[in-house]
């Protein structure tokens, strides 16, 4: 018998409907679109705005969308994963709450979170349930809520991230394409210059963490972007050698969309022109989980069986890996 392989047979996203743009923002902080513009290569973000509405609603909505793409009824998915890094609450799983909300009762789900880099670290940890052959519809969806924990008073930050959720349908074959090889990595010792301050078990919730702002992003971003360009490069040009992969082989760069000069940077480490090196950055801004999906739904028309795909990120943890994916369909 053939070798089963786990195959992305349909991706959808949600995005809110309200747009976020520079120009609202120069009248927030002290910034403006052409200090925003020229070092992150972002122009608006969506944000979800309105009482009760959290991470799982836009993956119940990108979920439903999916199901209905691939004609799929909730009934025959058998497991949901969802990373995030902002759960509707610290429990139940976010992937819980999206089943539910998209219809989902026969599937076992649950949350995974390394940062940035999560999407990635799911899609294989997806692909080895398929690969097992127990599984044959399992859902990955990339969700944030990133508004919920930005500073809008802090302009090195506020100005990058936004909300999405977007996921993808696995399924089992035997044809040559879906996720092929995958190369991760991480490291905790430089955990300081990415995190959250403030709401786990080593400093929870209190008046002094409220009032002294740590419930949002802490980054320092020099030391993310230097580690972001070189890792993304170094792991992506790893796992192609580890295949006999050559520039000319691969048919999109994957990025995840945390800043356009990392992403120009990794393109040129891995000698891809433009034209091979997804973009959506300008539109989205940082979708954390839901950056990578996303691009795949964005130039989902521009995508041929077999083409060749690297799918990278970087994340806090840090977090990084490089997946080489055949497109299916």
């Amino acid at each position: 018998m053939a070798h089963i392989k786990a195959a992305i047979t349909a991706v959808h996203g949600h995005l809110p409907d309200y747009i976020l743009t520079n120009q609202e923002l120069e009248q927030m902080v002290d910034t403006s679109d052409e200090w925003i513009s020229t070092r992150t290569g972002i122009k608006e973000r969506r944000i979800l705005k309105g009482a009760g509405l959290a991470t799982s609603d836009m993956g119940g909505e990108a979920v439903k969308g999916l199901l209905d793409k691939r004609g799929i009824g909730p009934s025959e998915v058998d497991m949901v994963l969802c990373s995030t890094v902002t759960p509707d609450m610290k429990f139940p799983a976010a992937a819980n709450l999206i089943s539910h909300k998209a219809g989902i009762k026969n599937a076992f789900s649950y949350d995974m979170n390394a940062a940035c880099s999560g999407f990635l670290y799911a899609l294989v940890t997806a692909a080895n349930y398929v690969e097992s052959g127990r599984y044959k519809k399992v859902v990955v969806v990339g969700a944030d809520k990133m508004s919920s924990i930005v500073d809008y008073t802090d302009r090195q930050t506020c100005v990058l991230f936004g909300d999405a959720a977007c996921a993808v349908m696995l399924e089992p074959t035997q044809e040559d394409v879906g996720v092929m090889d995958h190369v991760f990595g991480s490291e905790g010792s430089s955990w300081q210059y990415l995190h959250m301050k403030a709401g786990g078990s080593l400093k929870p919730p209190s008046h002094e963490t409220i009032d002294a702002r740590e419930h949002f992003i802490y980054q320092e971003g020099q030391t993310v972007f230097k580690l972001a360009v070189t890792k993304m490069g170094d792991i992506s040009l790893e796992v192609m050698k580890r295949n006999n992969l050559s520039a000319e082989d691969v048919s999109w760069l994957v990025p995840h969309q945390a800043n356009m000069r990392i992403i120009e940077a990794t393109g040129r480490r891995m000698n891809l022109p433009p034209e091979k090196v997804m973009v959506n950055i300008q539109k989205y801004g940082n979708t954390t989980n839901a950056t990578i999906p996303l691009c795949l739904w964005d130039y989902e028309d521009k995508l041929n069986k077999g083409d060749n795909l690297i799918l990278t990120a970087f994340g806090g943890g840090f977090t990084w890996g490089a997946i080489w994916l055949k497109w299916a369909y």
